[in-house]
């Protein structure tokens, strides 16, 4: 039987962490997703344009994202906006930043779904002067940086930490993610596992990463096939947005959210109906309207000469002293992670 938790949020790290938006319209009044106050805009930066390009905009964290697009775009006049396809297909992706380029905006940013299918286009887009930042994607060679918004092995490990607690350091486990090219879900998957294998030699995870596409519905489907095949599963850990609460709905329907450990990454919005009824015990997560802020600003510096360096302060929560990675030639990470239960995710409003 899993344990409950106390009510608090454990904070992992320093720092803060919807309708369907397509292109968004720059110049209508909202605050600033990042807190900082608006100014007017040099002159040269009213001629440049920055398109953000996400994994899909049907989903809702990248929803929210495109808040953090459009606060840049009005606090520093810059035509920023955000597009995306309507799925993680990695081909779709490529066609819309390879069609960018013919319009060669001066920054390109991208949450790739495939790191390693955007590689040639966003060479192309830097031989033609387009700055390229990137997020969730370390390692890519083709991008002048790339943003995190913590250490990928520390958030892994911190979720199997609180997975391990919650299933009293024994049983059967699973691990979804977005999907198997996904960089980043890979990381924090592969960091939980060394942690269990090395620190939880009792609990034992029954099956190799399973993809949900990214897709809730996927993840209730592949959630109810563990349930059956596994009738004493005791833990469910996932890594896309829309993994946890499709896992909590097949939990939830069988009547063991009061035996069944779920965690991973969400966001409250989208997890807190679960968080309420236990389907869900804890979400992890960063605000992607931060992150979304985080690699414009990173673009905008570099088009005016600057450049990034260890102490950096992008002026956005969680971004105030960024820091090399180890073993990175050109990946930054900030102290935006956030863990949250059913109490504390009530501060977060969205």
């Amino acid at each position: 039987m899993k344990r409950r938790f106390m009510p608090a949020a454990a904070v992992l790290a320093v720092g803060l962490s919807f309708s369907v938006v397509g292109c968004t319209t720059v110049g209508e009044a909202a605050p600033s997703a990042s807190g900082a106050a608006s100014s007017s805009a040099p002159a040269g930066d009213k001629d440049k344009v920055m398109v953000t390009v996400v994994k899909a905009q049907t989903i809702p964290w990248f929803q929210r994202m495109a808040e953090g697009v459009k606060s840049f775009a009005e606090r520093t006049g810059i035509d920023a906006r955000q597009e995306g396809a309507d799925d993680v297909a990695p081909e779709k992706q490529v066609k819309i930043i390879e069609d960018l380029i013919a319009q060669h905006p001066t920054a390109i940013t991208v949450v790739p779904n495939s790191p390693e299918a955007v590689e040639s286009a966003l060479a192309k887009a830097r031989e033609q002067g387009i700055i390229v930042v990137s997020h969730e994607a370390t390692g890519m060679k083709n991008v002048d940086i790339d943003i995190e918004a913590f250490d990928n092995a520390a958030y892994g490990s911190d979720i199997m930490k609180n997975l391990g607690e919650c299933m009293g350091g024994k049983g059967k486990y699973v691990q979804f993610v977005g999907g198997l090219t996904a960089k980043t879900h890979m990381e924090w998957v592969g960091a939980a596992y060394d942690y269990q294998t090395k620190n939880l030699p009792d609990m034992k995870r029954v099956e190799t990463p399973i993809e949900s596409t990214d897709n809730q519905e996927t993840a209730y489907q592949r959630a109810r096939e563990i349930l059956a095949k596994y009738p004493d599963i005791a833990g469910f850990e996932g890594s896309a947005g829309n993994d946890v609460p499709g896992i909590a709905r097949a939990v939830k329907e069988a009547g063991l959210q009061d035996k069944i450990c779920v965690m991973g990454t969400s966001i409250p919005s989208v997890a807190s109906q679960y968080l309420e009824d236990g389907s869900i015990d804890k979400i992890f997560f960063w605000d992607p309207a931060l992150a979304g802020e985080a690699q414009l600003q990173i673009a905008k510096i570099l088009s005016e000469g600057g450049k990034i360096t260890a102490g950096t302060d992008l002026g956005i929560e969680g971004y105030n002293n960024l820091q090399p990675m180890a073993g990175q030639t050109n990946v930054f990470v900030g102290t935006a992670q956030v863990a949250a239960d059913k109490e504390s995710a009530k501060n977060y409003k969205f």
